[in-house]
């Protein structure tokens, strides 16, 4: 469906404090890092997988859109709550704690937060209909 998502940030050193952790604990690998931003995931033409932070291009300040969410797959609810309590720790903001969310169907089970530049991130899982 997606190549790459681009998350703005106005404090690079921040965001990487933020983004590496839960990237690590998500398992997903460094890619690129330089002075304007940074990636993790794989890179490899059209099988590419990732996330990017960083300043944006046009100089200007790095913004969130309103109803704009990444959502990123965890392995299961008990997953969830490790990435939620971590980005918490990171600095992370509550926007729904983790928990089974049955509107969105029987085995849908979500936590969501925002970065430090108050980009909104979900985490969730998909467990098997019972």
């Amino acid at each position: 469906m997606f190549s790459y998502i681009m998350l703005g940030t106005n404090d690079l050193p921040r965001a990487l404090r933020f983004y590496d952790p839960l990237m690590e604990l998500l398992g997903y690998p460094q890619g690129g890092r330089g002075e304007e931003g940074a990636s993790w995931g794989t890179f490899n033409g059209n099988a590419t997988t990732g996330l990017c932070v960083g300043r944006p291009f046009d100089k200007q300040n790095a913004t969130v859109g309103n109803g704009v969410m990444v959502a990123l797959n965890a392995r299961s609810p008990e997953h969830i709550e490790e990435l939620y309590a971590l980005a918490m720790r990171l600095g992370g903001t509550d926007e729904g704690a983790p928990g089974h969310r049955a509107h969105y169907g029987n085995g849908f089970h979500s936590a969501y937060v925002r970065d430090p530049d108050g980009n909104k991130l979900a985490f969730v899982y998909y467990a098997a209909a019972s």
